[in-house]
């Protein structure tokens, strides 16, 4: 059977045992009321149907108890984010000790930063990844001149080679051997969000340490996307937001990771607040700071009940699929979006994200040549919600929890139109 055929595309969904799931989340549909096809889950991931159920138990029981549903709710709100951390932790490859939800992306990443950025006057320097995502640029640059250095003299970047897209490990190699023992911290975005290569995070932790550097990543574009394995990874922190891939809603929580080496140590400088304090004594009130073991021990303040609902109903659905299932879904869905894309035998497209499955995730960045933002917009006009990146890349995520291989063979039908235009 040509595989470049709507049949095939529905022969896949139909032999697909994930395919149901896509029934759990609600679908945007256009003025007519047709669904569109969104592709736009690496920005922000579509609502699961349980998410209201998820958040009004918890209205409801703020409205029925007050402040006693912290103890008497049906999910009591005084150990709320502990609900999330099993889960969580198997997500992004951790252990339990090593995970807690807190906080928001940008935030997390400072506060990682405030322990694992110790710089001295002859190791400051911070490494990253040429294009990482702006908020990570920025929040180094300003650690930087926190700390009293020159925010540009202090940041070193990691880029590709004149001519190519993306980041080459040799070169990483050659910068920690030339400059590793200036380097205090090496941070880099897990998935690039440009690109949508998929780093080696044991291999970049290993040459970090080698060279005596702190070892972190933002894994935005990873968590809920690849397998970030992140415990064997030896990394020394990660954080990662939960609206793109995990399906929280606009602006949720973050998560944290350190790892269990650095579980109960106490000299760590770090801000506190009291949800890092002793659980069995928090409401002592008077007691001295009793600092709780693992990645607990850097939350600051009691959890916003609200929006963990929203993200406790998105991992209940990914702990129903299973996550093995979901990554194993995604490398088909892509392969096959990358081979209609590659079938299209237009001169003026390339993607750019890696073609090996295991330097990517969901992601295909498409670099179409001469292009400007107008091919995006007829592209939403024609029902496909992607995402435009200047100065001419198209990001697109079939997101294996909701998207259908019927729903990437349209995609391409539809960009193959609007180029012929």
């Amino acid at each position: 059977m040509n595989k470049a055929t709507l049949s095939y595309a529905k022969q896949l969904d139909a032999e697909d045992q994930l395919s149901h799931f896509r029934n759990k989340f609600h679908i945007p549909k256009d003025k007519n009321g047709n669904e569109l096809i969104y592709l736009c889950g690496n920005s922000l991931g579509l609502q699961p149907k349980i998410t209201k159920e998820y958040i009004n138990q918890e209205l409801e029981d703020w409205a029925n108890l007050g402040v006693e549903g912290h103890t008497e709710g049906k999910n009591p709100w005084l150990p709320y984010h502990e609900f999330l951390t099993e889960t969580m932790a198997a997500v992004v490859g951790a252990k339990p000790i090593e995970v807690v939800v807190m906080n928001t992306l940008t935030a997390n990443l400072h506060f990682m930063m405030v322990s694992f950025y110790k710089p001295t006057q002859k190791r400051y320097k911070i490494l990253i990844e040429a294009d990482a995502f702006p908020s990570d640029k920025y929040a180094v640059e300003s650690q930087l001149r926190h700390h009293g250095f020159d925010d540009k003299e202090g940041l070193i970047l990691w880029k590709a080679r004149e001519g190519e897209e993306l980041a080459n490990y040799e070169d990483l190699e050659a910068i920690l051997e030339s400059q590793g023992d200036e380097i205090a911290l090496v941070m880099i975005g897990g998935v690039n969000y440009y690109t949508g290569q998929f780093f080696d995070l044991k291999r970049i932790t290993e040459l970090g340490h080698k060279h005596g550097c702190m070892v972190g990543f933002d894994c935005a574009h990873g968590a809920g996307n690849v397998d970030l394995d992140l415990h064997n990874s030896g990394a020394d922190f990660a954080v990662w937001c939960t609206y793109k891939y995990m399906n929280s809603g606009p602006g949720s929580l973050s998560g944290c990771f350190v790892h269990e080496r650095h579980a109960n140590n106490k000299d760590l400088n770090r801000f506190t607040g009291w949800w890092s304090h002793n659980k069995e004594t928090r409401f002592r009130m008077r007691d001295e700071f009793d600092q709780l073991a693992g990645a607990e021990g850097w939350q600051l303040s009691n959890p916003p009940i609200l929006s963990m609902a929203a993200i406790r109903a998105s991992i209940d659905v990914f702990k129903a699929a299973g996550f093995d299932n979901l990554i194993n879904k995604s490398k088909k869905l892509t392969g096959y979006f990358e081979f209609l894309i590659n079938d299209l035998n237009n001169s003026d497209i390339k993607i750019i994200t890696p073609s090996n499955p295991e330097e990517r995730g969901c992601q295909l960045s498409i670099q179409v040549k001469n292009a400007d933002r107008s091919l995006h917009d007829k592209l939403t006009e024609a029902g496909v919600i992607s995402d435009w990146r200047e100065p001419d890349v198209i990001r697109c995520a079939p997101v294996p929890l909701y998207n259908s291989f019927e729903d990437v063979f349209n995609m391409v039908e539809r960009l193959k139109t609007v180029l012929n235009e």
